[in-house]
């Protein structure tokens, strides 16, 4: 009988319009080698009775602006537009959506100017240990499980009736209150919930031709893991090719492509050789520090 109740209760909690949304603060080490640089992101996960999404709140306002910036500059006609990235753009880009009730699950994430939406062929097999513990207000039990190239260390509760969690984990009898790597390199702690109304539908910006901007218009561009694994290790090659590509393409006498880059220390170049350079030396920068991914086997 305790079941049968449980179950309608997630029947009732699914079949209204509203969104339950769950609030993960997540801390992460970007650089292995340098453990004391600890990075802290405010994550979502909306679930309704479709699935769930996983993303930052940062990169969702951020993004959520600038999009309403260019939507006013399109709208305008004009042939000139400006981008500007907010201060506070967000740290984590990835973005996580399930599908129920089968649990499909996909990863979105940028390369350049292009977007990819990453099936999820393997689902994460749990042991779950008999071991308890009060995490916050919840009583939660403890599962394992090797995934991604990390073993990682699950705490459920059965008080909220969802089998899901952070990032592409799912399939535990409640849902994931706290997760966390064996390297305690990432770790993901539910801080508060709250039930809001069904979020608005983001519709898909159509962008002139000739005008391409990281992660703002465009379809994405659905891969399996190991047709991504190639497209990240192209990128990591030769960050800038795709970027040359395009003014190629649109060098064709009819349409000016501008390019326009900011160095570290402030000056502006605009010489599209210069800016390729200084993107090429900026990225590979980047990607050194940036050496301890959550999901290792995804980009090694």
């Amino acid at each position: 009988m305790k079941s049968k109740i449980l179950f309608f209760m997630l029947l009732g909690v699914l079949a209204s319009a509203q969104v339950n949304r769950f609030f993960y603060d997540y801390k992460f080490i970007p650089d292995s080698k340098n453990k004391q640089d600890i990075k802290t992101e405010m994550m979502l996960l909306d679930i309704d009775k479709n699935g769930s999404s996983y993303y930052s709140r940062e990169k969702f306002v951020a993004d959520s602006t600038g999009r309403a910036e260019l939507q006013k500059q399109l709208k305008s006609g004009g042939g000139n537009f400006s981008f500007n990235r907010r201060d506070k753009p967000g740290l984590v880009y990835y973005k996580v959506t399930k599908q129920y009730p089968d649990f499909k699950t996909y990863l979105f994430r940028s390369v350049s100017t292009d977007q990819y939406k990453i099936r999820e062929d393997k689902k994460p097999e749990w042991k779950i240990l008999p071991e308890k513990q009060k995490i916050g207000t919840y009583e939660t039990q403890k599962a394992v499980t090797s995934f991604g190239g990390r073993e990682w260390t699950a705490w459920f509760t059965t008080d909220l009736p969802f089998q899901d969690g952070p990032y592409v984990f799912s399939g535990l009898p409640g849902l994931i209150v706290k997760l966390k790597d064996a390297t305690g390199s990432h770790i993901m702690t539910l801080i508060g919930n709250k039930t809001i109304g069904s979020p608005s539908s983001e519709t898909e910006m159509q962008l002139p031709d000739n005008v391409r901007i990281l992660g703002i218009g465009g379809k994405e561009i659905e891969v399996s893991k190991d047709q991504f694994r190639k497209v990240w290790k192209a990128y990591v090659n030769d960050p800038t090719k795709n970027m040359r590509e395009m003014m190629m393409k649109n060098g064709d006498g009819n349409t000016k492509v501008s390019f326009k880059f900011k160095t570290g220390d402030g000056k502006e170049i605009s010489d599209p050789n210069l800016v390729f350079r200084e993107m090429e030396k900026s990225t590979k920068e980047a990607l050194k520090k940036d050496n301890n991914p959550i999901e290792p086997d995804l980009v090694n």
